[in-house]
């Protein structure tokens, strides 16, 4: 049911609605005529010319010397001259409605007759008139106004008068007579808080009983229940939060249904908490059945209801722990279990599942859990087999390198290279604010071998000779470096070593995923992809300063830098082999190369 979709707007007489309708309060006349809207809009005209600035401001001080005292000013004036103060001038649509929200306010504590919340009233039943293009934008203005008036001004009240007028504009507005969008509905019954005994009023117009509060609130099921019908979902609980008429509704199980069916999940949950703890537990296991556990989750904590779904409770945590493990944010994980002991073995479990047995290891001693050993875990959960194999890849092996010696050989081995892979690794910092860790290694990768290089033991040792190898590796021409997001690495090394000038320029980078037009689930999902199998991260967010790496890590860190130039030659060498043509063409690459000097 859409609200400006409706009939024709009624008759208005100095900015009333028509009495066959809407009762016009009695006003007091005041003391000399207020000038009616043509007389105004001929005096404001005269001699202005948007042609002549100097008319134009003028024309421009009539309106807003207009607003300095609204005794005098009718609604209709009021809103006319809103308009032609928007209108006026060279300035854009934005700034010109933020004068407009500075002066209004300012306005309506200008003596507006006979009181700022009924002439507000009034201006909304005009503004129609103007448009689709005005309407909301100065209903919007004028109700936030208005509100921000009452908040500041204690002396300021809504008259019972204004009270029962706003009641009616409410009824036409829903009804179709007066056009205005949902939300300026919504505004209306926030701010002037309308209750069923004033809409019964304004629908019957007699004394409210028994029989007329039963036919308001059919009647305004049926409205309800028309919003719900065209899914405007949010004014229709928003409604129903002011207006509990629930038995003339759609049955809840059904509006449930439709709510969910539309992902309304906010609106769904709102309902609920309406509806009470019943439609709770069933908005909680409608959650669980479509595998929505998080929401279901914050439901049972901010409700309560650990008691009622703890095996929710339990199965959500052991989602987010699996989450977390497959991103390698093992730490993390660790806080999540709460030092629950049931939760602390999954996490356990899950480190076996990935292979991770030094964290197996590392979680039994810190939590005194016993009945986990490597040994055991291997048994009941090995490890998956679908992950990359080092020795197929790292053919001539892995040289670590954290003397200037080493350094030297291992830029003799790249001279006669002409592709390298290159990756980094630092240590992760979970702390709020902190500054990032420094990182920590460097690995650098042939076809069929890998160096990876202790940047933080060769700096300390020979900066300057480490900064004149890599700058050789770096400002090469001849050598193209190979990254995955290698523009964060980049960052994190000029922040890490920003004395260093081999990490503020480069020539001839690309960056692998721009070779691919969708995401892939980072590098280890393009692994998968071009190459058949997965990188295992589990150790992406390991301890990556501590001397020595472990094995696990130090064959991680390799293939994570090898890769990158196993997939860049079996794309250039067999691009359409590739499926569902997200690989760009084979001349493509080269477009994607970049420089920084």
């Amino acid at each position: 049911m859409g609200i400006r979709s409706t009939s024709r707007t009624p008759p208005i007489v100095a900015g009333f609605p028509s009495r066959s309708f809407s009762p016009t309060p009695r006003i007091r006349p005041s003391s000399s005529p207020r000038p009616t809207l043509r007389r105004v809009m001929r005096r404001a005209e005269v001699g202005a010319s948007p042609d002549n600035p100097e008319n134009m401001d003028q024309r421009r001080d009539i309106y807003l010397h207009a607003f300095s005292d609204l005794s005098h000013v009718s609604p209709a004036m009021f809103v006319y001259l809103m308009k032609e103060c928007y209108i006026c001038g060279s300035l854009k649509a934005t700034p010109k409605f933020k004068v407009l929200q500075h002066q209004v306010p300012q306005a309506l504590s200008n003596s507006p007759q006979p009181g700022p919340a009924m002439f507000v009233l009034q201006c909304l039943y005009i503004l129609p008139i103007l448009g689709p293009s005005y309407t909301e934008g100065f209903s919007h203005l004028l109700i936030s106004s208005l509100r921000r008036l009452l908040s500041m001004d204690d002396k300021q009240a809504i008259t019972p008068d204004a009270k029962s007028f706003a009641a009616h504009l409410f009824r036409d507005i829903l009804s179709g007579r007066v056009s205005h969008e949902e939300r300026i509905l919504l505004k209306v019954l926030e701010v002037f808080q309308i209750d069923i005994e004033e809409i019964a009023e304004a629908m019957f117009g007699s004394e409210v009983n028994d029989a007329s509060l039963e036919m308001a609130k059919s009647q305004m099921g049926k409205y309800i229940s028309g919003f719900i019908v065209s899914r405007s979902y949010i004014t229709a609980v928003a409604l129903l939060e002011r207006f509990p008429v629930y038995q003339y509704c759609l049955p809840s199980q059904s509006l449930f249904d439709k709510l969910i069916e539309e992902k309304q999940y906010n609106v769904a949950e709102k309902l609920a908490i309406q509806l009470g703890e019943p439609m709770i537990h069933l908005l909680v296991k409608k959650y669980v059945d479509i595998n929505m556990l998080k929401r279901a989750y914050i439901i049972i904590k901010n409700n309560d209801l650990l008691q009622e779904f703890s095996d929710v409770y339990h199965l959500y945590k052991r989602s987010s722990l699996k989450k977390l493990a497959r991103k390698g944010l093992w730490d993390i994980a660790e806080i999540k279990t709460n030092n629950e002991r049931q939760l602390l073995e999954h996490l356990i479990y899950l480190a076996a599942e990935a292979g991770y047995l030094e964290k197996v290891d590392e979680l039994c001693k810190r939590h005194s859990i016993s009945c986990f050993t490597p040994e055991t875990v291997l048994v009941s959960c090995p490890p998956t087999s679908s992950y990359l194999d080092a020795k197929n890849f790292l053919l001539d092996g892995i040289t670590w390198v954290d003397d200037i010696q080493g350094l030297h050989g291992a830029m003799m081995q790249f001279r006669d290279l002409r592709v390298v892979g290159v990756d980094c690794e630092w240590k992760p910092n979970y702390e709020k604010g902190s500054k990032p860790s420094k990182v920590s290694i460097m690995q650098i990768a042939s076809l069929n071998r890998v160096f990876i290089f202790d940047l933080i033991k060769l700096y300390e040792e020979g900066r300057q000779e480490l900064d004149h190898c890599l700058r050789v590796l770096f400002h090469s021409s001849e050598i193209l470096k190979l990254g995955y997001n290698f523009q964060c690495d980049i960052r994190q090394l000029w922040g890490s070593y920003g004395d260093l000038e081999c990490f503020r320029t480069y020539e001839t980078l690309l960056d692998i995923q721009k070779l691919f037009k969708e995401p892939h689930g980072g590098l280890s999902g393009l692994t998968k992809e071009i190459l058949g199998a997965a990188l295992n991260k589990t150790r992406r967010n390991s301890d990556w300063e501590q001397r020595p790496l472990s094995q696990n890590q130090v064959e991680y860190a390799a293939l994570d830098a090898i890769v990158l130039v196993h997939i860049f030659h079996r794309v250039c060498s067999h691009p359409q082999s590739m499926e569902d043509g997200s690989i760009l063409n084979k001349k493509d690459w080269r477009s994607h190369v970049i420089s920084r000097k």
